[in-house]
């Protein structure tokens, strides 16, 4: 009993170590935040190229969830939920937000009652510039301001970065 006892825990530990925050592959952390590289990127079913297609993204810079690594092979999760393989070639460490279901506003400083520079559509990537406890300063399109996080898909509420 003792033995298997054992062998379980070492069966174990592999998979206890992704779970708990941390890639075996990067060391880095589990979940993390990177950006597509480029406008077409494909997710697919397996970690390999020999797995089918499942999704292809066609926008530059949109945030994807790396909650697991399997050697050159992360699994990703998009902002509705579908998950599957990308290669790490085709992600980023950019780190950029998409605006949730609603407009939003860009604001001069990281507190609401300060004048709006911006107001966000839905779905528009912005391009994170540091983040705070409760707010982002991003850019997109020439604006610069800070949006509360609780707006964001593409950052965690721990996610502190930047200048």
């Amino acid at each position: 009993m003792k033995t298997l006892l054992f062998a379980m825990i070492v069966l174990a530990v592999p998979a206890q170590a992704q779970t708990l925050g941390v890639g075996p592959e990067t060391g880095a952390p589990l979940p993390r935040f990177e950006s597509l590289k480029f406008n077409k990127v494909n997710l697919r079913r397996g970690a390999g190229e020999d797995y089918p297609i499942a999704w292809t993204f066609q926008l530059y810079g949109l945030p994807v969830e790396i909650f697991q690594e399997f050697k050159d092979w992360r699994h990703v999760r998009d902002h509705d939920g579908a998950t599957g393989w990308m290669h790490k070639s085709q992600l980023g460490t950019a780190r950029t937000a998409l605006v949730r279901e609603k407009i939003v506003d860009l604001h001069a400083e990281p507190d609401a009652t300060t004048k709006t520079v911006a107001q966000i559509e839905p779905d528009v990537v912005l391009r994170l510039i540091d983040c705070r406890v409760d707010w982002c300063r991003a850019k997109v399109e020439g604006y610069r301001g800070w949006v509360s996080k609780d707006n964001l898909w593409g950052v965690l509420p721990e996610d502190v970065f930047g200048e």
